[in-house]
């Protein structure tokens, strides 16, 4: 079963269709952020991640106190990724390792930049998300990106908050995290996620650049080994329980490491 796309897209590819037919005419304004979360049925969070990919693709512009407005000229096309290049794990993946290579460096300066307030924040919230143990059915792989956002947001480099901002709607709902943890072994891989998130906040708070980019080189390099494990035992085809014993095997031994 094709999975749903998720309720920032529907609202994103709305609007640019909107745009794209004239219905919204270049040079016309928005409807406030409430009247697209009135005319959707979405919240503001929602309508937010789906104006910044109509930004970021350059079909409206912002004017300062006045609003969100179609832009009167089309511009050379943004960078983009589609919905449709993202269709399988293999993909994914890529998106993963794309990520990896921005958020390694802003953990670094986020040690170097972030104030003691900040830190403090960045410690609440990985506490927070982290205690929380929900059941993997229903807790999407990427649960602890506002942990990261919240790093890049430290980081004071706008660009890069927003490349992370662009990706969330895109990487987070792909897949749930009881597609590659049961239940059983569910302990021990948050136990294992919060090791590695420990790591990271602790050089963070010590100010050190070197630690903070090794700690989350290492905690996006597991990622992305748990996802490579994903699509590994994806391949396997007509025997469940293969796919399952392969799974196991990879999380049995999800306890934090030394």
């Amino acid at each position: 079963m094709a999975k749903r796309k998720p309720l920032s897209t529907l609202v994103w590819e709305s609007l640019s269709e909107k745009i794209a037919s004239g219905a919204l005419k270049p040079g016309a304004q928005l409807p406030t952020e409430a009247e697209l979360c009135a005319e959707y049925e979405v919240s503001r969070t929602v309508v937010r991640e789906a104006i910044a990919r109509l930004r970021s693709a350059g079909l409206v512009i912002p004017q300062q106190g006045r609003g969100m407005f179609v832009s009167e000229a089309p511009r050379q096309p943004a960078f983009q990724i589609s919905e449709e290049a993202l269709q399988t794990l293999a993909e994914t993946i890529a998106l993963l390792e794309l990520r990896l290579s921005v958020e390694v460096e802003s953990a670094g300066l986020c040690a170097e930049r972030r104030s003691d307030a900040e830190a403090q924040v960045i410690a609440a919230l990985m506490e927070q998300i982290d205690r929380a143990h929900a059941d993997p059915s229903v807790v999407e792989i990427h649960y602890d990106y506002d942990f990261h956002l919240r790093i890049a947001q430290a980081a004071r480099n706008a660009f890069m908050l927003a490349f992370l901002e662009y990706l969330r709607p895109l990487i987070v709902p792909r897949f749930q995290l009881g597609d590659i943890v049961s239940a059983d072994l569910k302990d021990g891989y948050y136990a294992r996620i919060h090791d590695e998130h420990q790591r990271i906040v602790a050089a963070i708070v010590a100010g050190n650049p070197v630690a903070a980019r090794e700690a989350m080189r290492r905690h996006l390099l597991n990622s992305l080994e748990r996802m490579k494990a994903l699509a590994a035992t994806a391949g396997v085809k007509g025997d469940a329980s293969a796919t399952t014993e392969a799974a196991r095997a990879l999380f049995a031994r999800a306890a934090p490491v030394a």
